[in-house]
């Protein structure tokens, strides 16, 4: 059978969507490998699933796989892009949408200059919740990577992240030390690595290395979970702007138990087919 597709990006940060609505289809890992590979595939960071809900209190279910197979809790670039596609496909004519993710409810607040508000809900930082190994519940853990010791914040915002502040984001080592900490054995479900220059006290840069996809052009999770750490350790005061090498997204967090919200674009590539 032939399934409709459309390829969407946020900053940079891209996607294939499937509307599986109207369209009826078990997609399973081995598709998304798949259809992300770049030279044999169409090519992509996330697979999004755009299905009907489970909870009558929401409006879709929404699942994200990435371009290795793995099924991940959350992904914030690709929440706005959900929001989009579902109005552009008249899905629903809400322009504030509730979504049901793996990790909890999120809802979707599209602007009328196109941009989307995505409220992320609150991050979570017990070690357990995260998951991350540590005895006890902090601002900042060290953490041994190769003989060096790094200071990172680690975190959930509905998946793992752990935070590392830098001088300079353009020279850090992102492609040599992402991987190691996505796969260092405290963080027992791999972790998205977010690297942080603060330039002043609402804005900054920062390159993510996605747990299961590598370096992204953004990621909308990491930019939440960096903004966080930095107000939470003092570097910087609600609202965050954070540079991505894809663009800009704006963040704000009011602190402890309240939800981080997360304001950027979203934009459609092409349409397409694939043989399932």
């Amino acid at each position: 059978m032939l399934l409709r597709f459309t390829k969407m990006h946020g900053l940079g940060n891209d996607f294939m969507v499937l509307d599986l609505v109207t369209q009826h289809a078990h997609v399973t890992p081995k598709h998304a490998r798949q259809w992300g590979d770049r030279n044999t595939g169409v090519g992509f960071d996330q697979l999004l699933l755009v299905e009907a809900p489970t909870n009558p209190d929401v409006d879709f279910r929404y699942r994200i796989f990435n371009s290795d197979g793995s099924e991940v809790e959350q992904c914030g670039n690709g929440a706005r892009c959900f929001a989009r596609f579902v109005l552009d496909k008249r899905l629903t004519t809400k322009k504030r949408i509730r979504v049901e993710t793996k990790s909890g409810v999120i809802e979707l607040d599209v602007r009328n200059d196109g941009q989307v508000r995505v409220d992320m809900g609150p991050p979570r930082f017990v070690p357990a919740d995260i998951p991350f190994q540590a005895q006890a519940q902090a601002l900042a853990y060290t953490l041994e990577v190769d003989g060096q010791v790094l200071e990172v914040a680690a975190l959930s915002m509905g998946n793992p992240h752990s935070v590392l502040r830098v001088e300079e984001v353009s020279s850090a080592p992102v492609r040599e030390l992402g991987p190691k900490i996505e796969n260092h054995p405290r963080f027992p479900a791999r972790v998205n690595a977010g690297f942080l220059q603060v330039l002043d006290r609402h804005h900054g840069k920062l390159r993510v290395w996605e747990r299961g996809a590598g370096e992204t052009q953004a990621c909308g999770t990491g930019a939440c979970a960096a903004a966080v750490a930095a107000i939470a350790q003092g570097w910087m005061d609600s609202p965050v702007e954070l540079e991505l090498p894809g663009g800009r997204l704006t963040l704000e967090w009011a602190g402890p138990g309240q939800p981080v919200m997360m304001t950027g674009p979203a934009a459609r590539v092409f349409e397409g087919q694939v043989r399932l």
